[in-house]
């Protein structure tokens, strides 16, 4: 009703819209000063605003304004107004695949297995291990998310492979943030886990020296092989450089392991061009058994008065070194040879167990992608990581993973990236001595 008594425009009486236009006036006041403090021009118009404010009786004291003015904030915040869409700079957040995660039910193991690749409860102990190097503050537009939805989409993106645009999407989260979690799950990961890949020591040692032993090779500390890595061609750069043998663009990775499966030691980043024996080179483990760093163990007495520290299992791509022992090769041997061969070679097949385990996992390492070269390593460090901790606590592994369908229809197995040497690489490395440490341990293995 009006001041005569007649229904007003709206139902609402001269005082009450008069009071309305008074709080919506201060409100635009205050955040039009708050956010123009610094312009002059701005101040002098809001100044003006508040001038031509109504300052008949009717209309409220400066009390009840700021009373009404945080009542109104109040409201706004605890969603009294509610929008029909949010502010064109905040996406929207509709849960998706990291809901159903989230879910406590019979079916959730089998769900992580699928899509992280591990047990709820080896994710949560991975989760509260990053959470401190991932904890983001409260802003201004809404609150962060939580270290665990970052670490799952991180893993998801690993072991699917799916591309940011297509990945993100189930996360509920942009493109840009997706890139930006992979970035800082990799980085805390190999700040949390410095040791998760080392050279081993101790009780360790002794048990990967008594597994190699009992294989035939005493004193060994491990098998080491490259695989490639499938990228698409870089931008502005020489394609032939990133060529591998079979003409595809790769990025190469050294892998030293042992016979539980453990990654040992691990060099990635060099292109697909790079022969083996180059990469090793180029690597810490060279400077390390070169200058006396790496087998550091009691000796052992071998045939032929042959004494070795300890040595690396490796194919025909490398030469016989003191510290690498390869196998002998060729078509017409004799039957210590070709025992010692097929002997090396059975021990060799945990390289393979290895990759095909790691690149069946995260599988972003078995199909060709596009990548970033400056983060491309620390992130195959990172699941190598992620490797080691789930043989640690027993993850198995799903054989099935390895087979996949072609376009024409015919099931076969992954391409590991491994690359079979053409022929055996002759180098001055290869010395008298290199080659009796071989036929020493033919001989030992004969006497067993």
């Amino acid at each position: 009703m009006d001041v005569d008594g007649e229904a007003g425009r709206g139902g609402l009486t001269t005082v009450e819209r008069t009071a309305i236009a008074a709080v919506v006036n201060a409100v635009l006041f205050r955040c039009q000063m708050a956010s123009n403090d610094a312009n002059f021009k701005a101040a002098v118009c809001a100044r003006r605003k508040l001038m031509a404010l109504p300052t008949t009786g009717q209309c409220l004291d400066v009390a009840a304004i700021s009373d009404a003015v945080l009542e109104v904030c109040y409201a706004m915040g605890c969603g009294g107004f509610p929008r029909a869409t949010p502010r064109w700079w905040v996406k929207r957040r509709t849960g998706g695949m990291w809901e159903d995660l989230r879910q406590c039910d019979d079916a959730t193991d089998d769900y992580f297995k699928e899509k992280l690749r591990m047990s709820p409860r080896v994710f949560r102990e991975i989760a509260e291990t990053l959470s401190p190097l991932l904890e983001r503050r409260v802003t201004f537009y809404r609150v962060p998310l939580q270290p665990d939805h970052i670490i799952a989409y991180a893993l998801y993106r690993w072991a699917t492979g799916e591309t940011y645009d297509s990945g993100t999407c189930s996360f509920g989260i942009g493109r840009a943030f997706g890139i930006t979690a992979v970035r800082d799950v990799t980085g805390a990961l190999l700040t949390a886990y410095p040791d998760k890949i080392s050279w081993p020591t101790g009780l360790q040692k002794a048990v990967v020296l008594r597994a190699f032993a009992d294989k035939g090779f005493p004193n060994c500390h491990g098998c080491i092989d490259c695989t490639h890595i499938y990228i698409d061609k870089r931008a502005n750069a020489n394609g032939e450089d990133y060529c591998d043998r079979r003409r595809r663009f790769s990025v190469q990775a050294q892998v030293v392991v042992d016979m539980n499966l453990r990654v040992l030691d691990v060099f990635v980043g060099y292109r697909g061009s790079v022969h083996d024996m180059r990469m090793l080179n180029l690597s810490s483990l060279w400077v390390r058994a070169e200058s006396g760093q790496l087998f550091t163990g009691p000796h052992v007495m071998l045939p032929f008065g042959v004494w070795t520290n300890g040595y690396l299992l490796d194919d025909n791509g490398y030469p016989q070194s003191e510290w690498i022992v390869i196998p002998y090769g060729g078509l017409a041997q004799h039957p210590t040879e070709a025992r010692f061969d097929d002997k090396q070679k059975s021990a060799r097949g945990a390289l393979e167990r290895v990759f095909g385990r790691l690149k069946g996992m995260w599988r972003l390492f078995l199909r060709t992608h596009k990548c970033n070269m400056d983060s491309l390593p620390q992130q195959f460090v990172a699941v190598c990581i992620l490797h080691n901790i789930l043989i640690g606590v027993g993850i198995p592994f799903d054989d099935n993973l390895l087979w996949e369908v072609g376009p024409d229809g015919v099931r076969r197995r992954v391409d590991l990236g491994m690359h079979q040497p053409l022929r055996p690489v002759c180098m001055e490395s290869t010395t008298g001595d290199a080659l009796i440490l071989r036929d020493a341990l033919a001989e030992w293995m004969i006497a067993q």
